[in-house]
């Protein structure tokens, strides 16, 4: 079953990443997921795993969100359900509390904000990242490897432990287009039509986009340790940071 779109879905997220759960109106159900009319929940994208939590519905019933994607068109947010035999699928309609796994998010937010500081120290172009709650690596353009691991694990918790404030600002496209040294990840690019970009500002150390959900000040990432340095290809090598 489905429904009309009276709405794009809020991603409260983008504001209140502290948030860890809001009410909302599921606008649709399918077999891939429920949409809502706003979210805390932040969908996968970006090298960012997509929150997992649980939708309360008005009769009490708990029901498990096992991942949160976009679909197809990149456009709509789905909330993965997992729901166990004999369960019934919530209505369009129905109002719901939605909630975060919140230690698994902060988790994320601690790391994908250290990613932003490594890709600080590594001056190279970025080709790719991924981050889950546990570990996280990210990809440099690099022919020749002039890492190593111990003096970059040194490096990284050494700005981590400066205490940074981390802002989130927005720009235009025009004045992004204008800055196209802000974009770090080899082709990256905003999605079309979008009228304000986000932009992640840890001053005198980073600047770029990004959708990704950060903490407040880096001092909140933690002790942390890059386990792996490896050649991937020709002109690739990917760094491995987890928690310490």
């Amino acid at each position: 079953m489905s429904a009309a779109h009276p709405t794009a879905t809020q991603k409260r997220f983008d504001d209140e990443p502290y948030l860890d759960h809001c009410k909302a109106t599921i606008i649709a159900v399918s077999p891939e997921g429920v949409e809502l009319d706003e979210t805390i929940c932040y969908a996968r994208s970006g090298g960012q795993a997509g929150d997992s939590g649980t939708l309360t519905l008005s009769d009490g019933r708990v029901l498990t969100v096992a991942d949160t994607v976009y679909a197809d068109d990149r456009q709509r947010i789905l909330h993965v359900l997992a729901l166990a035999e004999g369960d019934a699928a919530p209505q369009v309609g129905d109002r719901v509390t939605v909630a975060i796994d919140w230690p698994r998010r902060h988790r994320l937010m601690r790391l994908h904000t250290c990613l932003h500081l490594l890709g600080a120290l590594v001056p190279a172009p970025v080709t790719g990242c991924s981050i889950s709650p546990d570990s996280a690596r990210i990809d440099f353009d690099l022919p020749e490897s002039t890492l190593e691991k111990g003096e970059l694990t040194e490096r990284l918790n050494a700005l981590i432990n400066r205490s940074l404030d981390v802002a989130v600002n927005g720009i235009t496209p025009e004045e992004l287009a204008a800055q196209p040294d802000l974009v770090r990840t080899i082709g990256a690019a905003p999605p079309a039509g979008t009228a304000k970009i986000r932009i992640i500002d840890i001053p005198g150390v980073d600047r770029q986009p990004c959708g990704g959900t950060h903490v407040r000040n880096t001092s909140e990432i933690g002790a942390v340790a890059i386990t792996k340095i490896e050649k991937k290809s020709r002109t690739n090598r990917r760094v491995v940071v987890n928690f310490a």
